[in-house]
Order: structure tokens, then sequence, then C-alpha cells
């Protein structure tokens, strides 16, 4: 298993950790618009990391082959985005607008604190 394979899979996990919290928040808590918008940012943002793992993964297959890649699908997460947002904004009293947002970050906020702790700690 490749170093990058073994992050995905520590990115996926901590994630799904997260998921668990928000939607025991979502049980137990009178937040309850707020802990749906972060269970439907954080659904997307999965959605996101998959693909983008995905992704990236053909990109170091075509490097190998020396063939040219696809593009890393930036159009793709953006338009990810753009529908939770849109799920959101129709829903507004099911769904925070804030907690749909901050969802959708969880992966990248992960993969960041992650970055700067093998970088701390090594």
């Amino acid at each position: 298993m490749t170093e990058y394979t073994q992050s995905f899979r520590r990115y996926m996990q901590l994630t799904l950790y997260l998921l668990a919290i928000f939607v025991m928040g979502w049980g137990i808590t009178s937040y309850k618009a707020l802990f749906l918008g972060l269970i439907l940012g954080t659904v997307f943002s999965i959605y996101n990391l998959f693909n983008m793992f995905r992704k990236i993964n053909r990109l170091g297959e075509a490097a190998a082959e020396g063939k040219k890649a696809k593009s890393l699908g930036f159009l793709t997460r953006l338009a990810v985005a753009g529908l939770a947002v849109a799920i959101a904004t129709r829903y507004p009293e099911h769904f925070s607008l804030l907690g749909v947002v901050i969802g959708l970050m969880i992966t990248y906020i992960i993969i960041l604190i992650d970055s700067i702790s093998k970088i701390r700690f090594k």
C-alpha cells in the first residue's frame, strides 16, 4: 500500500468519525439545522475527497506511462459544492448554510492538519 493510499484511508477514517459526531449532535442537541448542514456538507466533501483520490491515481498512472493526464477535476468539485449550497438555500428550514460550508471544508482541514503534524513531528 502506497503512502498516498494510507493517507487517503486516514483522511476518510477521520472524516467518517466527524460525520458520526455530527449525526450524534443532530440526534442529541436542539441545533438540528446546523448539524444537518454539517452532515450534508461532509457527505459532499467525502465525495470530493474520493473523486480527488481517483483523479490523482489516474494522474500517477499517466505519469508513470509517460502520457498526458486530464485535469484533477476542479470544475467537478466546484459543481458538487454548488449543489450542496443550492440544496441548503432551497431548504433553509432544514439546513444551515454555514454548516454546509464548514462541512464542505472538513476534508481539506483534515488534510491540512495531517500535513502540518507530519512536518512538525518528523
